[in-house]
């Protein structure tokens, strides 16, 4: 990776003006020069909504070497992905949102709080206790890592299922994708918080869904290309298992008329664990302090492992 004094770094695409200009101040508070893609040997991704324009751009930058993406989910740019160039994402620098969001919708499912606001009369009360409960989080990432100290103070069993089944502090135990039916048989609530890869792909069907006990919540703030949406929602048609809280669906935006806007036992929220707002206010000085170890040639945050996807 070259080092540079003052690198050259493109912000683009411009169609997030608000995005586009705080991403703009980022490199150069972190030492960079904004510049035309022509002229760049790095590039900040400003609008992860729009992957399609990536390979346009990308023609236009003969000097680059690093492509730094605003978000921790990279699918929409899978097929982009080039060994040639250094990648890294945001990965990890969200993590405490979504791990907040994760908790609150393991309370309010518990708590049966989807429920007791849809109603407009008094009714008598439903709920479980969290604190003791037997916990199983898929993914050992960032939000993995930011949930476990939230959720110390419940006293919960925790398994944590990843594809390294490298131990993590806060979790009992850990274990490798390939034990996941071993465990979901005594799970009360299930976490997704996972990437979403090949492998990863409808880790959740028909199989494991039948594995759960009937009052499990299964609580999704990864993708929602983790669960087979048709099993998940004959799952709670039946009640086979206890509901769900989804923050992300498969398809996104999920439409209008889709069944699980209608299932009494199943709270959706549009994809709120990192809003707009919310993550620009952490995502600028992440940016900042990869451009200034970009420019003096250090290891930067959150790469990417080209192979794997993310």
């Amino acid at each position: 990776m070259t080092q540079s004094p003052r690198p050259k770094i493109a912000v683009a695409p411009d169609t997030r003006p608000t995005m586009h200009r705080q991403l703009c101040a980022a490199v150069e508070a972190g030492g960079g020069q904004v510049s035309p893609l022509e002229e760049a040997t790095g590039l900040v991704w400003a609008d992860p909504a729009r992957p399609d324009l990536f390979p346009e751009m990308a023609t236009r930058a003969p000097h680059l070497e690093w492509i730094q993406l605003p978000y921790a989910g990279i699918e929409p740019f899978a097929q982009h992905l080039d060994p040639q160039w250094t990648w890294t994402c945001g990965k990890g620098v969200y993590s405490n949102e979504v791990a907040e969001t994760a908790l609150a919708m393991s309370l309010a499912g518990f708590k049966n709080l989807h429920d007791y606001a849809r109603q407009q009369s008094w009714s008598g009360p439903v709920g479980r206790v969290l604190s003791g409960s037997h916990i199983t989080i898929l993914g050992g990432g960032g939000i993995t890592r930011s949930l476990l100290p939230l959720l110390a103070p419940f006293n919960c069993d925790i398994s944590v299922v990843r594809r390294s089944g490298e131990p993590m502090e806060g979790a009992n135990r850990t274990l490798t994708s390939a034990r996941l039916m071993e465990v979901l048989p005594r799970t009360d609530l299930l976490i997704l918080a996972l990437s979403l890869t090949a492998e990863t792909r409808g880790i959740i069907g028909a199989a494991e869904l039948a594995a759960l006990p009937e009052h499990t919540w299964i609580v999704n703030v990864a993708r929602g290309g983790h669960i087979d949406t048709e099993a998940l929602v004959q799952a709670l048609k039946t009640n086979s298992i206890g509901g769900a809280a989804l923050d992300v669906t498969d398809p996104e935006p999920l439409p209008d008329q889709h069944p699980l806007w209608s299932l009494p036992n199943c709270l959706i929220t549009p994809h709120i664990g990192n809003t707009p707002d919310m993550g620009l206010e952490v995502l600028v000085p992440f940016i900042e302090e990869n451009v200034r170890r970009f420019s003096q040639g250090q290891e930067l945050l959150a790469p990417v492992d080209v192979s794997l996807g993310y």
